[in-house]
């Protein structure tokens, strides 16, 4: 049985790779491309959608969510800048549906895996810092994976390792943005496309985890699983490695 998937955002870069990967998977069907000017709702019922793939702009991240949900479809929402307290809301309401869907701050498999190791290697090197490096054209910062990265750092930091840095700022802003009280540090230059360190710092060595999206192409992977296993769930998930395990 095929797949009724429709892109919302699909004039964007990521919704040109999320139309491209859909269209090469023979259980898919794309039955709809959508945009700003278009009415998601009435998009999804007419084309009885099943899956609505969403990467549009942060602003409207929110509501598209709570619409896809509301009309019978699971999410599959690849839109950064989603505060926590937003994603807590959607999850309420998924829950009262029982209708899945999965929010994911990246969609490359080899970014989950660095995050996952990440989070493991905090046991043992509890000092780290996060430098994300993506295109000057990308509206949030930090991205949406340096934040949940800090999110999963945390969990593994003991108190005392999260207590505010004695440094001095001589230029406000000079250590970077904090998350759960880990550094994030964000560029944003042209010829980039979407690149994260995350530096551990221990006595007399460091050790970092490097991913580098060169190419747009890595998001492939990780959306067509998101699609896959997106109506089997029965809540709303935040993070691709929640369905990783089911491979």
């Amino acid at each position: 049985m095929t797949i009724r998937v429709l892109v919302n955002g699909a004039q964007g870069r990521m919704g040109q790779i999320a139309i491209q990967a859909i269209s090469q998977q023979a259980d898919f069907s794309l039955v709809g491309q959508t945009g700003r000017q278009d009415n998601l709702a009435h998009a999804i019922k007419q084309y009885h959608a099943q899956v609505v793939v969403d990467f549009t702009q942060p602003d409207a991240a929110l509501q598209n969510t709570r619409t896809i949900l509301d009309c019978g479809a699971n999410p599959v929402i690849g839109t950064t800048g989603l505060l926590p307290e937003q994603i807590h809301t959607l999850q309420q309401h998924s829950k009262a549906l029982r209708r899945g869907g999965i929010i994911a701050p990246n969609f490359s498999i080899a970014a989950v895996l660095m995050i996952k190791y990440a989070r493991e290697i905090a046991h043992y090197y509890p000092h780290v810092e996060i430098i994300e490096m993506h295109h000057d054209g990308k509206l949030d910062s930090p991205s949406g994976t340096a934040l949940y990265t800090a999110e999963q750092l945390a969990t593994n930091l003991s108190a005392e390792c999260l207590s505010t840095s004695k440094a001095r700022e001589t230029i406000p802003g000079a250590r970077g943005a904090s998350h759960h009280h880990v550094p994030i540090h964000a560029v944003r230059l042209p010829g980039l496309v979407a690149h994260q360190q995350i530096i551990f710092g221990g006595q007399g060595e460091t050790l970092t985890l490097r991913h580098d999206a060169i190419d747009r192409q890595c998001f492939m992977g990780g959306i067509v699983l998101a699609c896959r296993k997106v109506q089997g769930l029965t809540e709303l998930v935040y993070g691709l490695e929640c369905i990783m395990n089911k491979l």
